[in-house]
């Protein structure tokens, strides 16, 4: 069922390289950010009435929830289970696909002051402790604290806070950090408005207010998708989406690879071993999207 799914939204998204998803102007209005899981489906957050609502790709409401203070949605990549953090109810939230709540977790009681959370799985949390300046593993699960290290940075321009592979990345007002658990630092780059940071496979991704980056492992920062005249842009695994004059836009995921939007951001200690033109070849040699349609085809749909 899930392939056929996949298939289905295969076949919308390359229709056309643009399309406007049937979304009225009132559900548009007012929305402080965009999430769009692999399914098609699609997510608002308002900061007005802090609202959390899911629709599928008809404009059709799936579900709603209503938060009496403000929530950080994670992200959207596992549809059943999705964390969603509140710095000033210090409690992070686990929904499911309907947003009906799964679980919460309270760190009143048991941390001073968390002032940001990082699901990593079903399991384990990161923490950033502002009072004690460290980062925490905790393990929910069993309610144990498995690691503690020293966060050595500050904590007043931190906007996000992502870790992968025993490495912490981190999105402040003005730029992008990646440092080691021992607060060495690795990388560095400037970026401005940055909005959040997102794990896509092997890749981060760092969603910012009209564009979105990726960060490449061991080489630069590289601008994928940019609009300056949006509101605000998301992706998914098979399109970009983008809210625009109060509509909401789906862009052809290959139709935009081919174009010539890809730019790298340098970081003063970076040394580039390809170019972008050989990055883009590479990308391009056999799309995402060729390959999850002959993989449906070798499967008999």
């Amino acid at each position: 069922m899930k392939l056929i799914q996949i298939f289905l939204i295969f076949i919308f998204c390359s229709l056309s390289a643009q399309r406007v998803l049937p979304f009225d102007t009132l559900r548009i209005k007012e929305v402080r950010d965009l999430f769009a899981d692999d399914y098609g489906n699609i997510y608002l957050y308002k900061n007005k009435d802090f609202s959390f609502t899911k629709y599928d790709s008809l404009g059709k409401q799936l579900g709603k929830l209503m938060f009496t203070v403000p929530f950080k949605v994670q992200g959207v990549q596992n549809p059943l289970s999705i964390a969603l953090f509140s710095e000033n109810a210090q409690e992070i939230k686990f929904v499911d696909q309907n947003l009906n709540e799964i679980q919460k977790i309270d760190f009143k009681q048991k941390f001073t002051y968390i002032k940001h959370a990082y699901a990593e799985d079903l399991q384990q949390i990161w923490l950033l402790d502002e009072s004690t300046k460290r980062l925490l593993q905790y393990n929910f699960r069993n309610d144990t604290t498995i690691n503690s290290y020293p966060f050595d940075a500050s904590f007043d321009d931190l906007i996000d806070l992502l870790v992968f592979e025993n490495k912490v990345y981190i999105l402040t007002k003005n730029q992008f950090r990646i440092y080691n658990l021992k607060f060495e630092k690795l990388y560095e780059a400037p970026l401005e408005n940055g909005k959040r940071l997102r794990r896509e496979n092997e890749f981060v991704l760092i969603v910012a207010k009209n564009s979105i980056f990726k960060y490449i492992p061991e080489k630069e920062v590289t601008k994928i998708f940019e609009d300056p005249d949006v509101q605000i842009v998301e992706k998914n695994s098979l399109a970009y989406f983008e809210i625009k004059g109060n509509k909401l836009y789906l862009y052809n995921l290959e139709n935009i690879r081919d174009s010539k939007i890809q730019t790298v951001i340098e970081s003063p200690k970076n040394d580039t071993e390809k170019t972008v033109d050989e990055l883009i070849k590479e990308k391009t040699e056999k799309p995402d999207m060729i390959k999850l349609l002959d993989e449906i085809q070798d499967l008999g749909f």
